[in-house]
C-alpha cells in the first residue's frame, strides 16, 4: 500500500482502474485516447500530486513523446475536458481525477508544506454556494473550490 494524499491505498490498482475507466469512456463516446494522452494520464496518476504542464512535458520529452508545449497542453486539455483530470487553479497545475467516470463536484485540499493535493467531495459546498448565488441573482458558470493548509503528515512533523 502506498500513501495517497492523506490515506493509504493500493496505488497499482488505482492507476489500473483510472486507465480502464478512461479507455472505456473513450470507446463508448467515440473519443481517442492517443498514446500521448494516455501517457499524460499515467504520469499524473503516478505522482498523485499536482503537476505543471512543463513538468509533464519534461517527462514526455525524456520518453521521446514530444518536446513542444502544445503536446502537453493539448493532452491535458483533453483529459480535463473529459473528466479524467482536474486543473488546480491556485497552483496552475493538473491532477488526475480521483473518481473518474463519476459525476461529482470536487474541491481540493492543498498542503502548503508537501504540496499533496487531495480531491474531496465538494457537493455540499457547491450547493451552499449555489443557494447564495441564486439569492443574489447571480448565475454560476464554473466553480473551483480549493483550500490550503497542512496535511496530517505535515502537521505531525511540526508537532513532533
Amino acid at each position: 500500500m502506498d500513501p495517497i494524499g492523506f490515506q493509504t491505498h493500493d496505488h497499482a490498482h488505482c492507476i489500473e482502474n483510472s486507465l480502464g475507466v478512461a479507455d472505456q469512456t473513450c470507446r463508448e463516446n467515440g473519443l481517442q485516447l492517443t498514446a500521448v494522452r494516455r501517457r499524460v494520464l499515467e504520469i499524473l496518476l503516478q505522482k498523485h500530486c499536482a503537476m505543471g504542464a512543463y513538468e509533464v512535458l519534461d517527462q514526455l520529452r525524456s520518453e521521446g513523446m514530444g518536446s513542444q508545449p502544445p503536446v502537453a497542453y493539448r493532452a491535458l486539455d483533453f483529459l480535463v475536458s473529459h473528466g479524467f483530470a482536474h486543473r488546480i487553479e491556485r497552483l496552475n497545475a493538473f491532477v488526475a481525477c480521483a473518481h473518474p467516470g463519476q459525476q461529482h463536484a470536487p474541491c481540493f485540499l492543498i498542503c502548503t508544506s508537501c504540496s499533496a493535493v487531495v480531491e474531496a467531495p465538494g457537493r455540499p459546498a457547491a450547493e451552499a454556494l449555489g443557494i447564495s448565488a441564486r439569492e443574489l441573482g447571480f448565475e454560476i458558470e464554473r466553480v473551483a473550490i480549493e483550500a490550503e493548509g497542512k496535511c496530517p503528515r505535515c502537521q505531525e512533523k511540526v508537532n513532533a
